[in-house]
């Protein structure tokens, strides 16, 4: 149960909320004074708080047991339900194949990379592939790209929307489609519609928009992948009270989930890469640290070997750890034409 549904005033789950107390499991070991520290309120609020909280937990769950029998599900349907999960291609036919197909739809998945590598375009490239019609093998949806360090460029979108367009005529006419009615229905300007972005320039306002995209997505059902570009950056400027930043993450990475089943989207998250420490060396990893890295279903790693692009997936349930090669064009991402010998180099 989430603390946003609790009956207090909009103030006192707002505080919360940025306290990161986002359900009511993280309330449940807090004290009356060390709420009452964190939220700035005194202790005698902060007591009210956590009797409201306990006793709406008491009520979840004596009327919630018979809801989690009811919704038990058998692992033959599980297995069914994975293998017909839709997926969106990254135009990169390689980077497909390793992914099973593209990005899955119910899933949260995670690309990290150094900068320049090409995070955002494969972000943006996604945003357009989404809406890549059914009668095309797309899934005819819409984007939202939240943008957390300004990064986000309409006049690429347009790029990637072009190339996409030429993609479809193309695969049109192998299909001797009609292609007229086929250029009618999809256009650059259509496609840069169907993106709803976001520019958020504090991690206040990040958890806000993510508690705020469960009733968006409800009322624009169209909506197949949410991109956040990227998780990390609000994260690591303004958060010095690492357990604090924990719990916060932690709680945006399961709403980020349930919205990913409930909706039958594809949340990616955008990450960038730190120096750690680690056997007296310094090697490169994904930030935000460990604890972070069990937040997403998939986690791929994009890096240069040479002068060349490549993927690797570094974590997956149900994908084996696989390296493709991949290019950025003008047109977008693309298959590598290069022969170089394909290593991990993270």
């Amino acid at each position: 149960m989430e603390v946003k549904t609790l009956p207090l005033s909009s103030s006192q789950r707002g505080k919360l909320i940025n306290a990161g107390y986002t359900s009511l499991a993280s309330l449940s070991s807090v004290s009356s004074s060390d709420l009452a520290r964190k939220l700035n309120i005194s202790d005698s609020e902060a007591l009210e708080i956590l009797k409201v909280a306990s006793h709406s937990s008491r009520l979840y769950e004596e009327g919630g047991s018979h809801a989690v029998i009811n919704g038990a599900q058998n692992a033959w349907d599980m297995l069914h339900e994975e293998s017909s999960l839709t997926r969106i291609t990254t135009s990169c036919a390689d980077l497909d194949n390793i992914l099973g197909g593209g990005i899955s739809c119910k899933e949260v998945t995670e690309i990290g990379g150094v900068p320049g590598i090409g995070k955002t375009q494969l972000g943006i490239q996604l945003a357009v592939n989404v809406q890549i019609p059914l009668h095309c093998g797309g899934l005819g949806g819409k984007a939202i790209y939240i943008d957390t360090e300004g990064s986000f460029m309409v006049e690429r979108a347009l790029q990637v929307a072009e190339a996409s367009i030429e993609d479809m005529l193309e695969y049109s006419r192998f299909l001797r489609k009609d292609l007229q009615t086929c250029q009618l229905e999809m256009q650059s300007k259509d496609i840069l519609r169907n993106i709803y972005y976001f520019r958020v320039c504090s991690y206040t306002e990040q958890i806000a928009l993510v508690h705020y995209l469960e009733k968006f997505v409800s009322e624009h059902k169209e909506v197949k992948i949410v991109i956040i570009d990227s998780i990390t950056f609000h994260f690591r400027q303004d958060f010095d009270d690492s357990a604090l930043r924990t719990r916060v993450l932690n709680g945006m990475a399961l709403k980020l989930m349930n919205i990913a089943k409930s909706f039958s989207l594809a949340v990616v998250l955008l990450n960038q890469v730190t120096t750690k420490h680690t056997e007296g060396s310094f090697q490169l990893g994904l930030a935000l640290g460990e604890s972070w890295s069990h937040s997403c279903t998939n986690r791929l790693i994009l890096y240069w070997n040479g002068n060349e692009r490549y993927a690797y997936i570094d974590k997956s349930p149900s994908l084996r750890s696989a390296t493709a090669p991949y290019t950025v064009t003008k047109g977008g991402i693309r298959n590598s034409t290069s022969n170089s010998k394909r290593v991990k180099m993270m």
